[in-house]
């Protein structure tokens, strides 16, 4: 009974069942599009299976250079490596620092929310967006050439990089909140300030807290990255040991870096369920 009201009701409205022919025609050109570029890219970058497993041929041969890997016998090398470790960590800790200040004030302007005026918003966005079309290794390279070889070239280069990420991220947290906490401040006689601090930024700190903890994480793999183009860190000494052949020592300082980068996993997770609470974790 139940399948012939079905089939009578696809009859007189056929269209509430299935899509138009000019939809469904979109739909197959893009798909078929989509497949085009797909073989396009390819041919066009020389995606052969023969290149595939000679070039698998030699990584294994590499990976055979590795093993065992290399341990260091002497304070005097193992102390260099762990200068370039803890040095990874210190660009990385003030870029994120430095990149989070200048994005805070500048996220309020983006937040729909807390700047009414569009033109201005939208100016500001676009801001965003031009300071987030440079790579971090592009601005390195610049920063290299302006400030010398060494860590605050990379320093600057993750800082204004986090400035267009934090404040995007941080202005889209501030539009999402809820306005009844804002509307209590208000109704009690709270000024604008007053209803950002009391209403806004309780919903918006543990987002917040969470963006610059997992960019932290984000940014001591970016900091190897540019310390290989001599922005200092391990990147560069790692750079050095790829460079000399030394492959058991690169797998080494590979697996310390693996070793750093769980490590600021384990204790950002720490941080977020102290100060987040596990409830809102589990959310």
């Amino acid at each position: 009974m139940n399948q012939d009201r079905i089939t009578a009701a696809m009859a007189r409205v056929p269209l509430a069942f299935r899509d138009p022919p000019t939809v469904r025609l979109r739909k197959i050109a893009l798909r078929v599009f989509l497949i085009g570029l797909f073989a396009y890219c390819l041919v066009a970058f020389n995606f052969s299976p023969e290149r595939i497993w000679t070039g698998l041929g030699r990584l294994g041969t590499v990976a055979s250079f590795m093993f065992p890997p290399y341990i260091w016998t002497s304070w005097a090398e193992f102390s260099e490596i762990l200068n370039g470790l803890g040095e990874t960590l210190a660009i990385a800790f003030l870029g994120t620092v430095l990149g989070a200040i200048f994005a805070f004030p500048l996220s309020f302007f983006g937040a729909k929310n807390i700047n009414r005026f569009t033109f201005w918003r939208q100016t500001t966005r676009r801001g965003y967006d031009v300071i987030r079309a440079f790579e971090t290794l592009i601005l390195a390279l610049i920063f290299i050439r302006a400030f010398g070889l060494g860590p605050l070239a990379g320093i600057l280069a993750i800082t204004v990089s986090e400035i267009g990420t934090f404040a995007k991220l941080f202005s889209e947290a501030i539009e999402n909140t809820s306005e009844r906490p804002v509307d209590g401040v208000k109704a009690s006689g709270g000024s604008r300030l007053q209803q950002i601090r009391f209403g806004i930024m309780p919903q918006v700190s543990p987002v917040i807290l969470s963006i610059l903890l997992y960019n932290f994480e984000s940014n001591v793999r970016s900091g190897t990255i540019l310390g290989i183009v001599g922005a200092g860190g391990i990147g560069f000494l790692l750079s050095d040991r790829i460079s000399a052949y030394r492959w058991g020592e690169a797998w080494s300082i590979i697996f310390l870096i693996i070793a750093m980068v769980y490590l600021i996993d384990w204790l950002s997770g720490l941080i977020r369920q102290r100060l987040i609470g596990k409830n809102e974790l589990a959310k």
